[in-house]
C-alpha cells in the first residue's frame, strides 16, 4: 500500500449482485466487525478486522464507529439542484406545478451569484444525507452548471449533470436563444468538465414537451459525437403529460418513441420516472441499456402514479433502474426516506421491497443503472472511496428499533423506514472525510481541507 491510509472500523454492507435476480446470500457482504481501508481516492482492503488489521503498517491509525454501519456512499440518479429553495410547494400536479413554482425559481439563475449559493448549499444537502455521486439537472443558463460542478469539483464528488436544453413552452428567460446556441453553449460546457476530475457531462433536454423535434434531434447528434456521454430526461411521469406528448408528437409511436427517434436512449440514458412506461417500452430501455429513475417521493407527492419497480426487474428482460430523489417534487435529499417512500409504492402495488433490494437501489442498483459499477457502489477494492456512514443509534427510537434487529435486512429496513439525514455520521468522498456529523462550527471540509 503506498501513500497515507485512512482506514475505517465498524459493521460493513456491500452488494456484488442484484438480489432482486438471485438469492440474497449470492449478492451481499456483511461484516459485522470491518476494517475498510483507503488510500489514493480508492478502497485498498476490505474485510473482517481480524484478517484486514494484520497487513496494516504497525501504528497505523484506525477511526472507529462504534453502533454504526458502513455503505458505498449513495447513488441518485435524478434530481433538479435549482429547485431546492422551493422543494415542498404546495399541490399541483405536474404540468401545473412546472408552471407555478418551477419555471419561476428557475428563472434566478440567470443571476450566477444566485446558482452559486444555490449550489453550495445542494452539495452540503447531498453529503448531509450520504449521497456522493447524483445526476444532476442545471437551468437553461451555462452558468448554473459551471457553479455546480465547480462545487462538486471543490468537494471531489462525481457528479453527472448539464444545463437543460428548452426551446418551447417556458418562459422566454428559460429557453435556448436558437437551437445553435443551445449546441454550443452545451458543447464548450462538454469542453470544460466532462472527464474533468471526477465530473461528467449529461446532454439534458429538459423533456419532449420543452424542445422541438430539431432540439431533440440536434441533441442525439452532440451526444453521438462525444465519447462517454450521459443523457437525462424525463418520461412517462403523468398521465396528462403523456396525452400532450402525443398531441406534440403525433407522427411517433409513444413518448419514448420521440427520444430513440432523436437518437437519445442508448446507454448511458437516464429516463426520469417512467411510470405509465408499457411492455414495448420496457423491452426498448432493456435492449438498448438504458435506465429508469424511481422517484418515489415526488411520484406520491405530485399525484403521478405508482412506479412498477418489481415488474421492471423481470428476469426475461430486466431494465437498469436507480432511486432519485427528485428535488424538488421529491420531498427529501435522504436516500433514506426515499426508500422509505419506495416500500410504500412498491407495497400498493403488492410487492415488498425489503432492506437488501432497497440498499442494493442506492448503492450499487444506481451504479448499475449509470454503467458505472465497475468504479461505483461496492466496498471494494479498486472501487471508489465513497462510503457513508450509517449511525444506528442515531435516534432513541432508531436505536431501540436497530437492538432488536436479529439480521442485517431487518436492521436495513430499519434504516430505509425510519432513518434520514441524522442518520448520516459522516460522509468520505475519495477516502476524505467531507462531513461529520459532530463536528464543531461548520461540519463540511472541502477535499483541499479534509
Amino acid at each position: 500500500m503506498s501513500g497515507p491510509l485512512t482506514v475505517l472500523r465498524a459493521g460493513a454492507i456491500s452488494f456484488r449482485g442484484n438480489p432482486f435476480h438471485a438469492p440474497a446470500e449470492d449478492c451481499f457482504t456483511y461484516e459485522p466487525d470491518a476494517l475498510l481501508v483507503m488510500a489514493g481516492g480508492t478502497i485498498t482492503a476490505f474485510g473482517p478486522y481480524e484478517a484486514v488489521k494484520p497487513t496494516l503498517p504497525e501504528g497505523t491509525a484506525i477511526t472507529a464507529f462504534p453502533d454504526a454501519l458502513l455503505c458505498p456512499g449513495f447513488i441518485d440518479t435524478h434530481v433538479h439542484y435549482p429547485q431546492t429553495e422551493m422543494i415542498g410547494a404546495f399541490g399541483g400536479q405536474l404540468l401545473e406545478w412546472l408552471e407555478r413554482y418551477t419555471f419561476p425559481t428557475e428563472l434566478k439563475f440567470a443571476d450566477p451569484a444566485y446558482a452559486q449559493r444555490i449550489a453550495k448549499v445542494f452539495l452540503r444537502e447531498l453529503l448531509r444525507a450520504g449521497t456522493t455521486t447524483a445526476m444532476v439537472y442545471c437551468t437553461v443558463h451555462p452558468h448554473s452548471a459551471e457553479a455546480l460542478f465547480a462545487e462538486s469539483e471543490r468537494f471531489d464528488t462525481l457528479m453527472i449533470a448539464g444545463k437543460v436544453l428548452m426551446d418551447r413552452n417556458a418562459p422566454p428567460g428559460l429557453l435556448d436563444a436558437s437551437i445553435a446556441q443551445g449546441m454550443d453553449e452545451t458543447e464548450a460546457l462538454i469542453a470544460r468538465w466532462h472527464g474533468r476530475g471526477r465530473q461528467l457531462y449529461a446532454v439534458t433536454p429538459r423533456f419532449a414537451g420543452s424542445s422541438t423535434a430539431a432540439q431533440l434531434e440536434a441533441a442525439g447528434h452532440l451526444l453521438q459525437r462525444h465519447d462517454g456521454l450521459f443523457m437525462q430526461t424525463h418520461v412517462s411521469e403523468n398521465l396528462a403529460e403523456i396525452a400532450w406528448i402525443a398531441e406534440l408528437f403525433p407522427e411517433r409511436a409513444d413518448y419514448l418513441d420521440v427520444y430513440a427517434h432523436a437518437g437519445l436512449i442508448g446507454p448511458r440514458s437516464v429516463l426520469g420516472h417512467g411510470i405509465h412506461l408499457d411492455e414495448g417500452n420496457l423491452c426498448t430501455c432493456h435492449e438498448t441499456g438504458a435506465a429508469l429513475a424511481h422517484c418515489p417521493t415526488s411520484n406520491l407527492f405530485l399525484g403521478s402514479g405508482l412506479f412498477r419497480l418489481f415488474e421492471t426487474q423481470d428476469i426475461r428482460r430486466p431494465v437498469r433502474v436507480g432511486l432519485g430523489t427528485d428535488v424538488g417534487a421529491g420531498t427529501s435529499f435522504s436516500q433514506l426516506m426515499t426508500l422509505g417512500e419506495a416500500y410504500k409504492t412498491a407495497a400498493l402495488r403488492g410487492n415488498r421491497l425489503d432492506g437488501l433490494k432497497g440498499f442494493y437501489l442506492a448503492t450499487l442498483g444506481g451504479a448499475h443503472a449509470l454503467h458505472l459499477d465497475h468504479q461505483l457502489g461496492q466496498l471494494a477494492p479498486g472501487y471508489a472511496a465513497d462510503v457513508c456512514v450509517l449511525d444506528l443509534k442515531a435516534t432513541d427510537l432508531l436505536a431501540l428499533r436497530t437492538a432488536q434487529s436479529a439480521d442485517i435486512t431487518d436492521m436495513l429496513f430499519a434504516l430505509m423506514t425510519l432513518g434520514d439525514d441524522r442518520a448520516v455520521a459522516a460522509t468520505y468522498v475519495a477516502g476524505r472525510r467531507v462531513y461529520e456529523r459532530g463536528r464543531t462550527g461548520d461540519p463540511f471540509r472541502y477535499a483541499a481541507d479534509a
